[in-house]
């Protein structure tokens, strides 16, 4: 199939080089990327992941873990299973 339609959009610098970088080490292009998302568009009859505000509990959580606070390690599966108590 010929590709030829174009897509444009308009992305903080900031942003678009973050996420470029990890496309890179993916080893996709934004090409790539963008008819990936397309793609799962397409099969899913809707964006591929889940759009919510988080909660003010998960918000916590997540400014935690940018902060490296209450950060839980573990050495395996089994010990991350243990502590989860699962």
């Amino acid at each position: 199939m010929i590709k030829s339609a174009t897509v444009r959009a308009r992305i903080e610098p900031k942003l678009k080089s973050e996420v470029e970088e990890l496309f890179k080490e993916l080893g996709l292009s934004v090409t790539d990327a963008i008819n990936i998302f397309y793609r799962q568009v397409k099969l899913m009859h809707g964006l591929p992941f889940s759009v919510r505000i988080p909660n003010a509990e998960t918000l916590e959580a997540i400014r935690k873990a940018d902060k490296g606070e209450d950060l839980v390690y573990c050495d395996s599966a089994e010990d991350m299973f243990e502590k989860l108590g699962i």
